[in-house]
């Protein structure tokens, strides 16, 4: 039976690293997101927010809806929205890819562009404004349990079951902090030796989705004690990595998935034995028309 498109959100693959691994004794799972309908991982949360929030009766078909987003989650937001017949702006800074705005479009969304000097945070707090002057309605990721929970039901149980049980290291990068939050409480609630890594940039470094958010911005879904540990990576250390997953492993992918790989294969050399599964949260043709791949 043909299935709705929906249901193809998750259940994305877990593919082996055949080259950049180098450590014979432990397995380098990448968990290819871009597989999902809309092109990342953010498709997860998305469907749970918009889902959940109808189900509760949060908003219907006659509120705005509107969101700031670095880009993915967006994208989710849109198509979801449009499938379900709501109405919803999504706000962004204006130096990010065309190919998300474009995309956020063609899915029917309104599209706001706030400048670039202000980054994401700025979005934010043009969201919060038009929130509290004009009656719309935030699905405010950065604090909406429904993104976290989206993990908790999917994407650790995933990666639990496609490893039989095996994992020992989870990696991600930290934006909102959702997919690490929720895979964490689920992968901790299965054996609570699992070590879970996040990845953020060095000091200085710009990397399209992942932050180290100043004080007054961190997420308020994130919980510390779900992270075991913060590697920091460099720009040109994701860019790079980037690069070569595309080219020696023929996956294509985003700055931020670059630099959750370099986290995981330094783990990897560093281990005795162990399976390192690291999310790749999106796809490369997402950022062609930047300098990444050039």
């Amino acid at each position: 039976m043909p299935k709705h498109i929906l249901d193809l959100i998750g259940n994305t693959p877990l593919v082996a690293s055949k080259v950049l691994n180098t450590n014979p004794n432990v397995n380098v799972l990448f968990k290819l997101e871009g597989q999902n309908p809309g092109g990342s991982v953010k498709d997860r949360p998305a469907y749970n927010m918009i889902k959940c929030g109808l189900e509760r009766g949060d908003f219907d078909k006659s509120t705005q809806l509107i969101e700031a987003t670095s880009g993915n989650t967006g994208i989710g937001l849109a198509m979801v929205a449009g499938i379900f017949g709501l109405s919803i702006e999504l706000v962004m800074p204006e130096n990010s890819t065309k190919e998300r705005v474009q995309t956020m479009e063609a899915f029917g969304a309104k599209v706001t562009l706030t400048p670039a000097d202000i980054g994401i945070e700025g979005a934010r707090d043009y969201v919060e404004n038009k929130v509290k002057k004009e009656g719309y309605f935030m699905f405010d990721q950065f604090g909406n349990e429904d993104n976290w929970k989206a993990h908790y039901k999917t994407t650790g149980p995933e990666i639990w079951r496609d490893t039989n049980g095996e994992v020992t290291h989870f990696v991600s990068s930290m934006g909102t902090t959702g997919t690490i939050t929720g895979t964490s409480t689920y992968l901790k609630e299965q054996n609570s030796q699992v070590k879970i890594i996040g990845v953020q940039p060095e000091e200085g470094a710009r990397i399209p989705g992942i932050r180290k958010w100043s004080p007054e911005y961190i997420p308020s879904i994130y919980n510390s004690k779900k992270v075991d540990d913060i590697r920091y990576v460099s720009e040109e250390e994701a860019i790079a990595m980037a690069k070569r997953l595309a080219k020696e492993e023929g996956i294509f992918s985003g700055m931020s998935s670059g630099g959750a790989a370099v986290v995981a294969l330094r783990i990897a050399k560093q281990l005795e034995s162990g399976t390192v599964v690291s999310i790749v949260c999106d796809r490369g043709d997402r950022y062609l028309s930047s300098d990444i791949f050039k």
